[in-house]
């Protein structure tokens, strides 16, 4: 585990330190996604890990400051450079799967992927090095996005494609025994970022203020979806971890202008709107009750002092 690994406040019932992991399609993800989530449970001294997909060397550099001819001729290594920095940040264990970004296909009609790019594989072969993650590191929970992506990037749904089928290939002895024993992995979710009642809050706290909203425009073309938004069941409260969210983004500096959109909203107005990281359960091997307001819900139970 990566820094210093706080007293656990919570364990299983076996009395082992909750484990959780995301899956994520590039390096990024894992703090643009779910990241105060993920700080909140590594200060309860939970152990959490980030499996990420690819390497992310298609992505375009999305902040000025660092588009440089230097910059992308070494992209591949710079990414992974600042995902060891967003690591340190967040406290986490972080393991690349090996895959190939696909980038993000523009035009009309849309060209094919390039040859052997994560996005083209087959998901009951591309599984297996995430199979290999999830029996050996045995997480009580495992995240990563809905079938749609989160937005339709072929990686992330590619992402989608092979935790589904790690999932469940994971827990079954007689899958490629030699990935490790199996491990049937409690509960498995799907993480909604900016969606609709979330950005509608966090837009008429801006104008209740005077402020300008970075989602005017967004909003005025979002159709919609009653039925996306109520698959939301779990609501995890981590308002005073943005802050570590947001310098854990700062780390990813080829994709992230610290002066652009993802930081047009103040902080506090944030945490007063909005205070909570928002998971679709999806699978589940233990009781509990929806809503819910922790991902370990039914798994963790108060360490004794």
């Amino acid at each position: 585990m990566t820094g210093v690994i706080q007293p656990a406040l919570r364990a299983d019932d076996r009395g082992e330190r909750l484990r959780l992991l995301h899956v994520h399609a590039h390096p990024d993800d894992e703090s643009s996604k779910g990241a105060a989530t993920t700080a909140r449970y590594v200060a309860e001294g939970a152990e959490v890990m980030v499996a990420t997909c690819t390497g992310g060397e298609r992505g375009s550099i999305l902040n000025p400051n660092m588009d440089r001819p230097d910059v992308l001729a070494n992209i591949a290594e710079i990414r992974r450079q600042e995902m060891d920095a967003a690591r340190r940040i967040l406290g986490i264990e972080q393991v690349w799967l090996g895959f190939v970004d696909s980038g993000l296909p523009e035009g009309d009609p849309l060209p094919p992927l390039p040859e052997g790019s994560f996005g083209t594989l087959d998901p009951e072969e591309a599984c297996l090095p995430l199979v290999e993650v999830v029996r050996r590191f045995r997480p009580h929970v495992m995240t990563t996005y809905d079938e749609r992506g989160g937005y339709p990037h072929p990686d992330h749904i590619m992402c989608n494609r092979i935790s589904v089928a790690a999932y469940e290939h994971a827990a079954d002895p007689d899958f490629h025994p030699e990935l490790g024993a199996a491990w049937q992995v409690p509960k498995l979710y799907y993480s909604f970022g900016f969606h609709l009642d979330k950005t509608t809050a966090i837009h008429g706290a801006m104008t209740s203020r005077g402020l300008k909203s970075p989602y005017e425009e967004r909003l005025r073309d979002w159709k919609p979806d009653p039925e996306m938004e109520n698959r939301i069941t779990t609501r995890v409260p981590c308002g005073e971890y943005f802050e570590v969210r947001d310098r854990a983004l700062i780390a990813h500096a080829t994709q992230i202008d610290p002066e652009g959109f993802f930081f047009q909203v103040p902080l506090e107005l944030q945490q007063e709107a909005w205070p909570t990281e928002d998971w679709e359960l999806v699978r589940t091997t233990v009781a509990t009750r929806l809503p819910e307001d922790d991902l370990f819900a039914g798994i963790a139970v108060p360490v004794a002092g």
